[in-house]
């Protein structure tokens, strides 16, 4: 019994760092905090149709502002520099939620939607099913899961966006190494 007990504790300490459990999405968070600084560049892989503003634009989204509990990425589509995902550690998970502004700089009354993570998922990827907020402030967003992934190397941050089970849009995002 002894022996079943150490190796439990030892399996524990390896799963623990200072003490605190470690989660798949802690350590995703840890992932994109060690890319803090870091901008990366792509394009709309998964046009939705009537996607106009998005179609043939540069998509950039540079990991700028990093805290403990959070990472604001702003997020460029061509010359629109309106939006900013913020991806924060809560009780039990993470959280992303969008933020856009209108072109006067104030915030756009469509903003801070988005959702926190409900399965465990990866260190590599995560999804934030729409909150009740979202779901009240844009009802047809009831559906939607967003997942954020990075490559196994670090390199590619991929957007993604579910609505009702299908594709809806996704972006995929290299990193720059010529900044």
């Amino acid at each position: 019994m002894n022996k079943i007990v150490g190796i439990l504790a030892i399996f524990l300490a390896l799963l623990t760092i200072d003490g605190v459990a470690r989660t798949p999405a802690a350590d995703f968070f840890e992932e994109l905090e060690t890319l803090c600084g870091s901008r990366f560049v792509g394009e709309m892989t998964f046009p939705l149709e009537g996607q106009d503003s998005f179609k043939d634009k540069i998509l950039v989204a540079e990991i700028a502002e990093c805290a403990e509990k959070q990472l604001k990425i702003p997020f460029s589509v061509g010359d629109d520099k309106s939006r900013t995902w913020i991806v924060s550690s809560v009780d039990g998970g993470l959280r992303l939620k969008h933020k856009h502004l209108l072109k006067d700089g104030t915030v756009d009354p469509v903003s801070n939607y988005g959702g926190d993570t409900l399965e465990p998922g990866t260190k590599l990827s995560q999804s934030f099913p729409a909150d009740d907020y979202t779901k009240t402030l844009i009802p047809e967003a009831a559906s939607n899961v967003w997942t954020l992934s990075l490559s196994e190397d670090l390199t590619t941050l991929t957007y993604h966006l579910e609505r009702h089970g299908k594709a809806r849009f996704t972006a995929v995002l290299t990193i720059d190494t010529q900044r």
